[in-house]
């Protein structure tokens, strides 16, 4: 790939950049007994951006020899005249110093490409069946399988020379339960960077559907948790969402300059000094196999843990090249694009909190009254870092004892206030987000986790 990108290249008059991609994706899907989904789809192509004039121009084409490269590159090129013409402000040059060449690889012992797709689909009618099994009280049952597969390179004139393979499988067991008419839902799922034995490594398939099973059916005859503000015990995977939600996005460059709440906060106290909150394209945790491990971004520049809040006050945001340039700061590593035919803008990858020194038990034990939220579910987050989350699984805490299972509730409000009250870190750390996608005109798979914290928070009942 590498001397048919070169031969274009070096038909450019200015900066080009050029990002093959082959994806293979596959989905299995399950439900009620019934073999639904078993699709599978594989798309290659280039992307090609440059700057003419101050502008930026892209054309992407899914053929990729050198004529038809070429062809892109010229439509890129006219693209980006003609926006010249209009355009008010020009794009700078940029620095080249975290600029690399790289050849790296992600894969698992069991490599997801040797396991046939007839086990895949025995596997998720397999779970299925248990989950469906599990209960007279289960009404529906559910398993979804989904992998990714990508291979890339990577070439600018500016210097960059990345090659990469990464795979993301991904796993959902969902169970609906039903009695006396009232209906009661339970989600278990996990997503990684890796193959078939990191996607299982903490939980079995078997384990995820006994606790889908069983959570649907508990709630059933579960009560309502009571509305107002309360002390709360977040799990790693509750502190990932609001991490990455209600947090990282206030944080990414292109929507600082657009006025989100995190403008003109660098070096400002946005948080309790127990947090440090940070986003990383590794992971620096040496826990799991987290789902938005890269290596290099899609600009070719090398990846970095980026601390964003050190110890309550904000250090860094998420940069590409171009607002890196804009800001006076080097670039972090996190421009990202979801296929050839897009391109990068400023994502997050594995953004989480940093360990504390509370044990588990401290937490709970010195909690008096108040809720230990565990899993999330669907929620939102806007610029001003207002968030409201579904949670799956809540437990209510008296007297520091974890207690009876509450039905559903949410949990909401502003997210640096939130980090603000946060006056107990654990010492345990799990990434816990990596299943589903993050939106943002296009997906990207990203992780986000952290320890067990204890915070306050508005928590919503019936």
């Amino acid at each position: 790939m590498f001397d048919t990108i070169s031969k274009v290249l070096a038909k450019s008059d200015g900066f080009c950049e050029i990002r093959i991609q082959d994806r293979t994706t596959r989905q299995i899907n399950v439900k009620n007994g019934l073999l639904h989904t078993s699709v599978v789809r594989r798309s290659l192509g280039a992307g090609i951006r440059v700057i003419r004039n101050g502008c930026w121009g892209f054309a992407s084409t899914s053929t990729l020899d050198t004529r038809n490269l070429t062809k892109a590159l010229k439509q890129a090129e006219t693209s980006a005249i003609m926006l010249a013409k209009q355009a008010k402000k020009k794009i700078p040059k940029f620095d080249t110093s975290k600029l690399v060449s790289v050849d790296s690889t992600n894969r698992s012992s069991v490599d997801l490409n040797n396991i046939t797709v007839d086990e895949k689909i025995a596997l998720a009618l397999s779970i299925e069946e248990r989950i469906r099994k599990s209960s007279k009280q289960i009404v529906t049952s559910t398993t979804l399988y989904q992998e990714y597969v990508d291979e890339k390179w990577l070439m600018t004139t500016d210097g960059a020379k990345c090659h990469t393979f990464e795979a993301r499988p991904q796993f959902y067991t969902m169970a609906v339960a039903s009695k006396d008419g009232e209906l009661a839902t339970s989600m278990n799922a996990n997503g990684v960077t890796g193959g078939m034995n990191e996607l299982f490594e903490k939980f079995t398939p078997e384990q995820m559907a006994d606790k889908t099973s069983k959570l649907a059916v508990d709630k059933l005859s579960a009560p309502y948790a009571n509305n107002g503000v309360f002390d709360v015990v977040l799990s790693p995977a509750m502190v990932g969402i609001l991490a990455h939600e209600a947090i990282g996005h206030t944080v990414e460059a292109d929507f600082v300059m657009s006025g989100s709440v995190a403008q003109g906060k660098i070096g400002k106290k946005v948080a309790s000094d127990l947090v440090t909150l940070a986003d990383a394209g590794n992971n620096p945790t040496r826990v799991g196999h987290p789902a938005g491990t890269i290596f290099v971004d899609d600009e070719g520049v090398e990846v970095q843990d980026t601390v964003i809040i050190e110890n309550g006050v904000m250090k860094s945001y998420l940069h590409d090249r171009q607002s890196a340039h804009q800001f006076g700061v080097e670039p972090t590593g996190n421009a990202r694009a979801w296929s050839h035919t897009d391109t990068p803008i400023i994502r997050m990858r594995n953004t989480y909190i940093k360990p504390g020194k509370n044990s588990f038990d401290e937490i709970i034990d010195s909690t008096k009254n108040g809720y230990y939220l565990t899993f999330p579910g669907s929620g939102q987050a806007d610029s001003n870092a207002e968030f409201m989350f579904g949670c799956e699984e809540i437990y209510e805490i008296k007297d520091g004892k974890v207690g009876r299972l509450m039905k559903n509730a949410t949990i909401s409000g502003q997210a640096f206030d939130v980090l603000m009250s946060v006056d107990m870190v654990g010492n345990d750390f799990d990434w816990a987000m990596g299943s589903g996608h993050c939106g943002k005109g296009q997906p990207a798979k990203v992780d986000g986790g952290g320890p067990t914290i204890r915070c306050k928070a508005m928590i919503g009942g019936r």
